[in-house]
């Protein structure tokens, strides 16, 4: 069997960095796929990371750091076969002049992703899916009202069906059994209970789901040094783009992420938290993305590497480290 059946990522995920014009119609190509999903954030200001998808149409947004409801803000004109086009001149997602990152993913089950609609009952049930294969990480949202945005990933904690973590809140890891129910999602179905944040009466939720792929896609954990010579964490590929999350300790701290469009060069600094505000530099934080993973080299701060502490984080390809003929990737 091949290492991997992925041989270039972007066909289904790919960073694009562009610059807002402030008028309507404003094309931002070179995606190389049509994306189902595309996250945008603005890199010069505080503007929350607004979340757009396919299944629910070109108009509507979810925003990652408030709970609110899904609006109308920064609307799309359309999902096209090399990105995407905007309709609105908001800072959001095109004030003028201003710098922006897009992270664009394919809904694809070769590829371990779905975006997922649902309409809660307030009863505890099974949902369906389409990634035949169990799902990795899970990041959901009520559409029509403002709740929590409850996330799965399956390396949280020994038992992560029990556990609840939220996209838009620093908060550690907590026992809940109303979010997933204690039920470990399948490769068909996965389980909500009766928290309102993803299943009550009526409302209307979102999810986006995601199960590794070989050389394409990983979902871990692992555990702080506290020095400068971090853990190295072995992904099976040459990371184009990593979310890391601390799921335990003191401070709590959120969701923060770095590609390799904005840092060209390993000794990486340059992150942007899911939460808000715009990208932070800090020399304490580095990192350097390699051709099977990535090291960690932060002394200064508890975002990455505070000793002893857990972490998680989220991974996908640049290159694989082996592609389907038997070659390996070159280093960074």
């Amino acid at each position: 069997m091949a290492y991997t059946t992925i041989d270039d990522p972007s066909i289904y995920f790919n960073t694009v960095l562009y610059t807002g014009n402030g008028s309507t119609g404003h094309a931002i190509t070179g995606v190389n796929h049509q994306p189902d999903i595309v996250w945008i954030k603005n890199r010069d200001a505080g503007n929350a990371l607004s979340f757009h998808d396919s299944a629910r149409g070109v108009t509507k947004r979810m925003i990652a750091n408030t709970n609110a409801a899904e609006d109308t803000t920064d609307p799309f004109t359309s999902f096209d076969s090399d990105g995407f086009t905007l309709n609105s001149t908001g800072g959001g997602v095109n004030g003028n002049t201003e710098n922006y990152v897009s992270w664009n993913f394919k809904e694809s089950a070769d590829a371990g992703i779905d975006i997922v609609l649902w309409t809660g009952n307030g009863s505890a049930r099974t949902i369906s899916h389409s990634l035949s294969a169990v799902p990795s990480f899970m990041t959901t949202f009520c559409r029509s009202t403002g709740y929590h945005h409850a996330t799965y990933h399956h390396k949280n904690t020994s038992a992560p069906e029990t556990e609840i973590l939220y996209l838009n809140l620093e908060n550690v890891s907590s026992d809940d059994s109303s979010f997933w129910n204690d039920t470990a999602p399948t490769s068909s179905v996965f389980s909500v209970g009766t928290d309102n944040s993803v299943n009550q009466s009526s409302e209307t939720y979102v999810g986006y789901l995601f199960s590794e792929k070989k050389g394409f896609s990983k979902f871990g954990g692992y555990v702080g040094s506290g020095d400068a010579d971090g853990p190295f964490i072995y992904t099976g590929f040459r990371p184009q783009f990593v979310i890391i999350k601390k799921v335990d300790g003191s401070p709590v701290r959120g969701w923060v992420m770095e590609d390799t469009k904005r840092s060209l060069f390993n000794g990486m600094t340059r992150n942007n938290k899911i939460e808000a505000g715009a990208d932070s530099t800090s020399t304490g934080d580095a990192k350097d993305f390699l051709s099977n993973g990535f090291k960690l080299h932060d002394i200064t701060g508890d975002w990455f590497n505070a000793s002893g502490t857990n972490y998680i984080y989220i991974a996908f390809a640049e290159s694989p480290f082996v592609n389907s003929n038997g070659f390996s990737n070159n280093a960074r």
